[in-house]
C-alpha cells in the first residue's frame, strides 16, 4: 500500500514536470508570482534607465548631460557607431526621420536615447539618439497657439450633456459674458490637465464624463457665424482654484504657506513646489490696478505696455482676466494678467512674510484646504483693499483657459 502511494506521487511529479516543460512560462508565473512581479518591475526600471527622454542640459564632446522628464540628470556617452536622427515635433514613428550629426545637437533640444548602462552603472552608452530641435518645437508651438487663438474659445463649464456630446461654457475673454455651446463627437480629441500642472504637454486623454461644471475648458474647431456654438476638433479641460488672501503662516522646511482665503474664510495650506511661479507686483502697478477695481480708468500704461505679441510660456498661454479691464471682474481689454506676470520681478518663499497679501492659482487636490501652487503673486495688498465688499471676488484672476495652450513636445 505504501509502495503504491509512493508510485502514485512519483507519477504525479512527472506529470507536473512535463506540464512545466510544455507551459514553462505559465507554470513559473503561477509558482512564483512574487518573483515574477519583481522581475517585471526590475525590467521596467531598467527600460526607463536605458531609454531616458528629456531636454539636453549640456554637451561636451561626445558626452551629453540630459535632464529627464522625471527631473533627474543622466550622463550619456554617444558611441562612435550610434545612430542619430532628427524628427519633427508630432511625429510618432521614424519613417520620415532625417540623419543628423552629434555636432547639430544643442542645449534645449529634446532627445530620446536608447543604449546600455556602462560598467559603472551610472553613464548610459548611447546606441541611438532621436532628437527634436528646440527651434522646431518653438515653431510648432507658435503655429498651434495661433490655431487655438483663431479657432478656439475658452471659459467656465456651466452645463454638460454627455450623452449628446454637448458642453455649455461661459466666456468673457472679450470683456462681455457670453454663453457658447461646444459640440464634441467621436472624432474630437478630449484631454484633461494633470492634477498638478497647467502644461498642455501634461494633459492626458479623458472622456467627456470627467468634465465637471465649474471646470475651465478650451476648445478648438469650427465656430458658428454668430459665435454661440463651436464644433470641436479638440478640447482640453481642468479643475483649478484661484485664491486671494493673507499669509498667516510659513513653513520653509515643508515648502508651504498657509493663506486665509477671502472667499471661503478658511485657512488653506498651499504647497510651493520647484515649478511654482512666484512673482511680486510692484507697488505702482498694484495701485493702478486697484484704481481700476474701484472704478477708475479702464486702461493703464502698465497694461498697455504688455505686448500681446510676446510668445508666452506653457503656464502663460492663457489670457485670463486682463489687467486693462480689472475693474470688470474677470474681464479686460488691454494686455492680460499672465503677460503682466511674466514681466514681474521673481520672488522666493524666503522673501514672503506673515501678513503679506497674495493671489494664487492652485491645483484642485483631493483635500480642498491642501493645494499646490501653480502661480503666486505677492504685493497685492491694494487689490484686496479695493474690493473688500466682494470678499476678493472682484480681484482679477491670474489664470484661466481663455487663451491657447501649448503643444506636445515629447519625441
Amino acid at each position: 500500500m505504501e509502495l503504491c502511494e509512493r508510485e502514485r506521487q512519483g507519477r504525479w511529479r512527472q506529470i507536473v514536470v512535463v506540464a512545466c516543460l510544455v507551459f514553462g512560462a505559465a507554470c513559473s508565473a503561477n509558482a512564483t508570482p512574487t518573483a515574477t512581479g519583481h522581475r517585471e518591475a526590475r525590467q521596467a526600471a531598467q527600460n526607463a534607465a536605458t531609454r531616458p527622454v528629456g531636454t539636453i542640459k549640456s554637451i561636451t564632446g561626445k558626452t551629453i548631460v540630459l535632464t529627464t522628464d522625471a527631473g533627474t540628470e543622466v550622463r550619456i556617452e554617444v558611441q562612435d557607431d550610434a545612430r542619430l536622427v532628427r524628427i519633427e515635433p508630432g511625429q510618432k514613428d521614424l519613417i520620415n526621420a532625417a540623419p543628423m550629426q552629434l555636432q547639430e545637437l544643442q542645449p534645449g533640444d529634446r532627445i530620446l536615447v536608447r543604449g546600455a548602462l556602462g560598467p559603472d552603472g551610472k553613464m548610459l552608452l548611447a546606441a541611438s539618439v532621436i532628437a527634436m530641435k528646440q527651434a522646431d518645437i518653438a515653431t510648432k508651438h507658435a503655429h498651434e497657439r495661433e490655431e487655438w487663438q483663431r479657432h478656439g474659445v475658452g471659459g467656465l463649464v456651466t452645463n454638460i450633456d454627455a450623452p449628446n456630446g454637448a458642453i455649455a461654457i461661459s466666456t468673457n475673454a472679450t470683456g462681455a459674458a457670453k454663453d457658447v455651446k461646444v459640440q464634441v463627437s467621436k472624432l474630437t480629441v478630449l484631454r484633461r490637465y494633470a492634477p498638478n500642472s497647467v502644461k498642455f504637454d501634461d494633459a492626458k486623454p479623458a472622456p467627456i464624463e470627467e468634465i465637471k461644471v465649474g471646470d475651465q475648458l478650451r476648445a478648438r474647431g469650427a465656430r458658428s457665424s454668430d459665435g454661440t456654438a463651436l464644433t470641436a476638433d479638440e478640447v482640453v479641460s481642468g479643475s483649478f482654484r484661484n485664491i486671494a488672501g493673507t499669509i498667516t503662516a510659513i513653513d520653509a522646511a515643508a515648502g508651504s504657506v498657509t493663506v486665509m482665503d477671502l472667499a471661503t474664510k478658511q485657512a488653506v495650506t498651499v504647497k510651493i513646489g520647484a515649478e511654482a511661479q512666484l512673482r511680486k507686483l510692484p507697488p505702482m502697478m498694484a495701485r493702478m490696478i486697484a484704481m481700476q477695481l474701484k472704478g477708475g480708468s479702464a486702461d493703464t500704461p502698465a497694461a498697455g505696455n504688455a505686448s500681446t505679441s510676446q510668445t508666452p510660456r506653457p503656464t502663460e498661454t492663457t489670457t485670463g482676466a486682463q489687467a486693462g479691464g480689472a475693474a470688470r471682474a474677470g474681464g479686460g481689454r488691454s494686455g492680460d494678467m499672465q503677460q503682466l506676470l511674466s514681466r514681474m520681478p521673481a520672488t522666493t518663499l524666503a522673501e514672503l512674510q506673515k501678513g503679506d497679501a497674495v493671489m494664487i492659482v492652485a491645483t484642485e487636490n483631493a483635500h480642498e484646504n491642501d493645494v499646490s501652487a501653480i502661480t503666486l503673486l505677492a504685493g497685492v495688498e491694494p487689490l484686496l483693499q479695493a474690493s473688500p465688499a466682494s470678499g476678493g471676488s472682484g480681484v482679477p484672476t491670474l489664470w484661466n483657459l481663455s487663451g491657447p495652450p501649448s503643444g506636445d513636445t515629447t519625441p
